[in-house]
């Protein structure tokens, strides 16, 4: 017996064709009617071979699209790469990140400041030792993160230390106001006004042009309003 399909042979019983799987021709089923369910059988496949190459051709699509984001965002939404700072040394690695901070807070990225503040305050707590310089630093950073009484913390130290520092009085004026506490505050100011020529005078390194002058210029301005609206209100 062969079979009506192809003409392969077939062995005596048989019900498909071995080889084209074409029914055989003993059940009276011939022509399109045998080969109708291998036919069938045959497009299914074909579909799900498409199928599967579509979702394999398109699937690395996808995948770029979801990694892209997150190849492409810089640190804090700048727009060019963060620097290395694995490779700094670690009083480098503390300002780069203490820099970058204070830029976030300036432009009230607060999200952003949250994301780096621990590792900041984790860059200063590596350091051997805390200078008046580094505890000025740490007290900013508290208080870009909103949390006053660390920044305070820090000023005592640094007193402790250096009694007439104009650190401890930038940072008590601050946290205060933060606080709501006007006389404080206030005091602070007048603090920073009466040794702040004494101090200047000394020269410390932290007080220089490529440190924190501006910094103590600015804040001397502000002192001197306080005081004259405090003046102006007696």
């Amino acid at each position: 017996m062969t079979c009506h399909a192809c003409g392969a042979q077939l062995s005596a019983g048989a019900k498909f064709c071995h080889k084209c799987g074409a029914a055989a021709a003993t059940k009276g089923v011939t022509g399109w009617r045998a080969s109708f369910p291998w036919a069938l059988a045959g497009a299914a496949l074909g579909a799900l071979v498409t199928v599967v190459a579509m979702r394999a051709t398109s699937a690395p699509a996808r995948s770029d699209q979801a990694v892209a984001p997150f190849a492409n965002r810089a640190a804090g939404g700048g727009s060019g790469r963060p620097p290395d700072i694995s490779q700094m040394s670690p009083e480098e690695r503390a300002n780069r990140l203490f820099n970058r901070v204070m830029t976030l807070a300036e432009a009230g990225k607060d999200d952003s400041v949250q994301f780096f503040l621990p590792m900041a305050l984790g860059a200063y707590a590596q350091l051997p030792t805390l200078d008046a310089d580094a505890r000025y630093h740490v007290g900013l950073l508290e208080l870009a993160g909103g949390d006053a009484n660390a920044a305070l913390a820090q000023a005592d130290t640094i007193r402790q230390s250096i009694p007439t520092h104009l650190f401890i009085f930038v940072l008590r004026a601050h946290a205060y106001q933060s606080l709501r506490n006007a006389r404080e505050e206030r005091r602070a100011y007048d603090d920073f006004l009466r040794n702040e020529a004494a101090e200047l005078a000394r020269k410390r390194p932290e007080y220089g042009p490529d440190a924190h002058q501006d910094a103590l210029k600015s804040f001397h301005d502000e002192a001197e309003r306080q005081a004259r609206g405090k003046g102006g209100t007696s």
